[in-house]
């Protein structure tokens, strides 16, 4: 019974995780599908850090960097130890929306920090 719960939390986390990372690499404009998986996530996120290497800071580049190798070394893990895959997603989810967003990449006032 304490193991269902557990997967049951676990499971309902990463769904979680999995919107708000859907929805950062929206805000970053990648084109987000309607059931996107992690693998897919890294991807879109790398393809959108690249598209705006030109108008992001190296600071902004290195963070979203991070959020990808996160995705994908959750994507490696799979199903097998939950928390850690968690553990990387939600690293992801603070890094790709902690990163300084610039006013020319994304089209508004944003405070510049590294």
């Amino acid at each position: 019974m304490i193991i269902w719960d557990l997967s049951a939390r676990l499971a309902g986390a990463r769904g979680r995780l999995i919107i708000e990372l859907s929805r950062a690499v929206s805000d970053w404009g990648g084109q987000v599908p309607e059931d996107p998986g992690v693998a897919e996530l890294a991807g879109l996120l790398d393809d959108a850090a690249a598209n705006l290497r030109d108008v992001i800071s190296s600071c902004t580049q290195a963070e979203l960097a991070v959020a990808v190798g996160h995705l994908r070394a959750a994507d490696r893990l799979g199903g097998r130890l939950p928390a850690v895959t968690l553990w990387h997603l939600r690293q992801a989810c603070q890094r790709s929306a902690t990163a300084p967003r610039e006013p020319a990449a994304l089209g508004a006032a944003a405070p510049q920090c590294c």
